[in-house]
């Protein structure tokens, strides 16, 4: 199975390393093309794959094609490569607000197409993709990319009507993560903890607590409330949180980000 790349960034390196690592496709059966010679030479040295500068031959040699560009380089990416790619191909986007009915029309003509909307903890195995197919994708050739996808992290499949909302509780969340670690952190280093002391205790506290919703099936509600000892410490900082607005700043963020994608 031939696999290809257009954009060889952060997001195309997680994904080729997930699936070299798995074994599930081999580097001498992928191809990413990139105009940033720097690029391309990053994920050759790292991956060792096939590199070019030609958007063309990744399209025409791929059975399974990325388009692993930013959201403004998707019509001027999909005008150089449209008379290359076949009906026969499956193309997977991984950017926010093109919908399958967009990416027909600039193709101009019927594709397998598959929505995809990674987010950057794939980096390190631990992803969360959701998955929209076109509905020209057979179920088989689905699976196969939900195979794909899980060499990464997690996958669900979703309506395309959710993914805009998938944007701001999943592809952009994991900022929203870190500034919130870098808070903590910086919150212990002003008692007198050393910062990188603060950042794993920071993080792990993330992490864990992440661990215990998949893992116990709990409300979160539920587990916040089993941390909120009577007039104890933690139930004072929920307080100063909801005083500043914690749950409402997250939730406007997210509705900002959900109404930029679907512009996009």
């Amino acid at each position: 199975m031939k696999l290809g790349f257009i954009g060889t960034g952060n997001m195309a390196g997680a994904i080729i390393g997930g699936i070299i690592s798995s074994g599930l496709i081999g580097p001498d059966e992928i191809i990413g093309s990139d105009a940033r010679q720097a690029g391309r030479e990053r994920v050759r040295r790292k991956y060792n794959i096939h590199v070019t500068p030609d958007n063309r031959q990744a399209a025409k040699e791929s059975e399974i094609l990325f388009l692993s560009v930013k959201p403004q380089f998707y019509p001027a990416v999909i005008a150089e490569i449209r008379e290359e790619v076949t009906k026969e191909q499956l193309v997977i986007t991984i950017a926010p607000g093109k919908t399958l009915e967009w990416l027909e029309e600039q193709f101009g003509k019927k594709l397998k197409l598959i929505r995809t909307m990674p987010n950057t903890p794939a980096m390190v195995g631990e992803g969360m993709t959701a998955v929209c197919p076109g509905s020209e994708v057979e179920k088989e050739e689905l699976e196969y990319v939900l195979r794909i996808l899980n060499t990464i992290g997690k996958t669900e499949v979703v309506e395309e009507r959710l993914m805009d909302a998938v944007v701001s509780v999943s592809g952009s969340s994991p900022a929203y993560v870190f500034m919130m670690i870098e808070a903590m952190a910086d919150a212990a280093v002003a008692e007198g903890m050393p910062r990188p002391l603060a950042y794993r205790f920071a993080a792990q506290a993330v992490y864990g607590s992440a661990k215990m919703v998949l893992e116990t099936g709990k409300h979160p509600g539920e587990l916040k409330d089993m941390v909120c000892s009577p007039a104890g410490t933690t139930i004072e900082a929920v307080r100063i949180l909801e005083q500043k607005g914690f749950r409402s700043a997250l939730i406007e963020a997210m509705r900002a980000c959900a109404d930029l994608s679907e512009k996009l």
